[in-house]
């Protein structure tokens, strides 16, 4: 991760979103773009849009401007596990808090996509939609979307349910997929009730 020194006369923005949400198998995994609301990082970030509207060539290139960007970029993953345990919504609160404390520097604001919130010691706001509407809300949301689409790629070598095409959500071939083999150890047992 880049070093970077704080300066004090910019203000320091912190963007986060997450992916897998709605999966019934793998991780949520929340993104952080963080970095300083100047013209370098405005004129970067120029043109970017939400990954749910970038195919996954798009996603992937954007991804790698990204890593090499100056901005501060960040993942976390919780588990199917602690998701079954503690509940999505707990799940998403604990995420964002684990996100923060990776990092670097205080931020001066944190913008939150949807229903996400910080804790209360931030200075944040939330945005519906945000992943559509901020710019560093839109980089978290394709550096935290292809993390979890390489991470689900990989488990498709291990576990024979096609998570290279759906990534976990719950498309038909996913669903007949489980009817054939049963749940495996990274599916959401919380999500799929009915099944077991």
């Amino acid at each position: 991760m880049k070093k970077n020194t704080k300066k004090s006369n910019q203000i320091f923005i912190v963007g986060i979103d997450e992916v897998g949400r709605g999966a019934l198998a793998g991780p949520l995994v929340l993104g952080a773009a963080a970095g300083y609301l100047n013209d370098q990082n405005i004129n970067f970030l120029k043109g970017i849009k939400d990954s749910k509207h970038l195919t996954f060539k798009q996603r992937v290139e954007w991804y790698n401007k990204l890593i090499y960007s100056d901005l501060q970029l960040y993942t976390v993953s919780i588990s199917n596990k602690f998701i079954d345990q503690c509940g999505i919504a707990q799940s998403l609160k604990e995420g964002v808090r684990r996100l923060l404390n990776k990092i670097q520097f205080e931020p001066d604001l944190v913008l939150l996509d949807g229903g996400l919130r910080a804790p209360q010691k931030y200075f944040q706001q939330t945005i519906i939609h945000g992943d559509e509407k901020n710019p560093f809300i839109a980089a978290a949301s394709i550096y935290a979307k292809v993390r979890r689409d390489f991470y689900m790629m990989r488990l498709d070598k291990n576990f024979n349910y096609y998570f290279k095409d759906h990534k976990g959500y719950g498309t038909r071939k996913h669903y007949e997929m489980i009817k054939k083999n049963g749940l495996s150890p990274k599916h959401r047992k919380s999500f799929l009730k009915k099944l077991h």
